[in-house]
């Protein structure tokens, strides 16, 4: 028997299948949803709704947009001849928040992982070599992320994409190895993507 009514034991038990989020946690948000006005709610439900019905993936580089191709891609000031290739789409934030880079992006959507049954098949790494075709493309800059997966697409990647001619960098290792991209710091970053080398 739970000791909650039952519409606000399930919300607590949705929140609780939320990344990071325990019980406690789980608790507090519910009770602060059963306190705010209806209308707080139903912006809410709208926005979850939303996310799953308007959003979809960039034709051209694979990263999450509104329309058929993303910010990104669209800009005319970006440039054209670099592409910073990561894992997910939220890696690319903290690329971004070096304002440094002014390339573009390739999300792989992973990384290569016997253990877990992703090889490069599973990887959006077809269109990123149908990026290359058009000859525009100069730097290839690998933002993988410092884990045992992440350095083997790398390696992968860089042995793949050198016998195309073009040139294939690696972040340096300003980022902790067995980290993730998404607790670098702006300053770690920003060195990580200053000292990349050439694979």
């Amino acid at each position: 028997m739970s000791d909650f009514a039952e519409p606000l034991a399930r919300l607590i038990q949705e929140f609780k299948r939320l990344p990071g989020i325990g019980q406690k946690s789980a608790q507090r948000l519910a009770f602060h949803m059963l306190r705010s006005p209806r209308e707080d709610a139903e912006r809410l439900s709208q926005a979850v709704l939303d996310v799953k019905d308007k959003l979809e993936l960039c034709v051209t580089c694979n990263n999450i947009s509104d329309s058929e191709t993303c910010n990104f891609c669209r800009d005319p000031h970006r440039d054209h001849s670099t592409i910073c290739v990561v894992e997910e789409p939220h890696n690319i934030l903290p690329v971004e928040t070096t304002r440094q880079f002014e390339g573009l992006y390739h999300v792989l959507h992973g990384s290569i992982s016997p253990l877990r049954g992703i090889g490069p098949e599973q990887l959006r790494i077809h269109s990123l070599l149908e990026r290359l075709q058009g000859g525009e493309v100069r730097e290839i800059i690998l933002a993988t992320n410092p884990t045992v997966e992440g350095e083997a697409t790398a390696v992968y990647l860089s042995r793949l994409l050198k016998p195309l001619g073009v040139k294939v960098t690696r972040i340096a290792m300003g980022i902790p190895v067995g980290s993730d991209l998404d607790f670098a710091d702006e300053v770690t970053m920003s060195k990580s993507l200053e000292n990349r080398r050439e694979m």
